[in-house]
């Protein structure tokens, strides 16, 4: 499933065609994706203006001149294609390894969504296992809808300080991988980005999450080392395009290409890249994944 970084890559692909545009016809193609789409979804989009492209999570959020927000979750196939007016679908990048517009852009027959846009581009949304979701809400009522209730704090803001942290951290004996994975903590992490933050950061995926914190609460040297390290992995993968394992791709068909600079996903039995360790990548299973780590650096 795409992670935060490959979804703020696809925003950032999407937000010069979608912001400043309008609807101007939506292809309804199917009732449903993963849960049912809203009642009237094509009618009440049509001819609305977009007026904003966020992200929350691994969530984008399109912002309507109505108040109205559209919510779009790519799930583990999703893709959007963009065909700009006069010039056909964008062309697949350096990066495809099938160029044909097949396997940039996703099979027609799991286009289930279009969106015909006033000046005269079209952006189109496929799912071969329709696990993507599209919701409408009302602006105001973002925080209290059910997809957002309960979310954590973005990994890229400002909130994410080592002093923060630890106080979410005391007293837990849970595994410091698997409190970072809970969205209720911080929203948007997922199980490539936190192997390799904690590769960064030393840390082994199985020491207490508590440990993090010192008795009254405040942050220790792994603390900071490990906030550190979560926004440094996610600035690089952003800046590599994301990661592309199977299914997914940037809006212009390209694969992203920080699977190419992986320490230890993926990596199992390869010798640690860390300078003077001779550790070999392990893989272990937690919370029903599989976890990567070095278990002679990682402490």
């Amino acid at each position: 499933m795409p992670e935060l970084p490959e979804v703020e890559t696809v925003r950032r692909g999407l937000e010069p065609v979608l912001v400043g545009n309008a609807f101007a016809r939506v292809e309804q193609r199917r009732p449903d994706l993963r849960f049912p789409l809203p009642a009237r979804f094509a009618e009440r989009l049509t001819g609305r203006a977009i007026e904003g492209l966020d992200r929350r999570a691994k969530y984008l959020l399109a912002r309507l001149d109505d108040g109205q927000v559209l919510i779009m979750h790519l799930g583990m196939t999703g893709r959007f294609a963009i065909e700009k007016a006069g010039a056909g679908k964008t062309a697949p990048g350096d990066f495809v390894h099938d160029p044909s517009p097949s396997a940039a852009f996703g099979f027609p027959k799991h286009e289930h969504i279009v969106f015909h846009l006033g000046d005269g581009s079209t952006v189109r949304y496929s799912d071969v296992r329709r696990f993507g979701i599209m919701d409408l809400a009302a602006a105001g009522e973002l925080e209290s809808h059910a997809l957002f209730k309960g979310l954590g704090i973005e990994p890229l803001g400002e909130e994410l300080t080592p002093e923060w942290l630890a106080g979410r951290l005391k007293g837990k004996t849970t595994p410091i991988k698997s409190a970072l994975l809970d969205q209720r903590l911080i929203a948007g992490l997922g199980n490539i980005y936190v192997c390799e933050a904690l590769h960064r950061a030393g840390l082994s995926p199985e020491r207490a999450a508590g440990t993090l914190a010192t008795k009254t609460g405040r942050p220790t040297a792994k603390t900071g080392a490990l906030v550190a390290a979560i926004t440094s992995v996610l600035h690089d993968a952003i800046r590599a395009g994301g990661s592309s394992l199977r299914d997914y791709r940037h809006t212009d068909g390209r694969l992203g290409r920080f699977q190419h600079r992986f320490q230890t996903y993926g990596r199992e039995d390869a010798r640690c890249m860390r300078d003077a360790c001779d550790g070999t990548i392990r893989r272990i299973a937690q919370g029903g994944r599989s976890t990567f780590y070095c278990p002679i650096c990682q402490r």
